[in-house]
């Protein structure tokens, strides 16, 4: 589990990917969440710019769960 501690009100989705080297471009970001690979509190995220927030969760694939702090 990758633990991220949000230090504003909210990063964008794809910025969040981004941030946490789980993508090499914002565009693979984007593209990795328009198809569906994210979920969010336990259902699919598909807006790329989504604001998460502090104390939500976000699985991406199968593998990576991310905890908003």
């Amino acid at each position: 589990m990758i633990q991220f501690t949000l230090e504003d009100e909210y990063i964008e989705l794809y910025k969040l990917l981004k941030v946490l080297d789980l993508v090499d471009s914002g565009a693979e970001a984007k593209m990795i969440v328009a198809e569906g690979y994210v979920s969010r509190n336990g259902e699919t995220e598909t807006r790329k710019r989504a604001k998460i927030r502090k104390g939500e969760v976000l699985l991406v694939g199968d593998d990576v769960k991310i905890e908003v702090l």
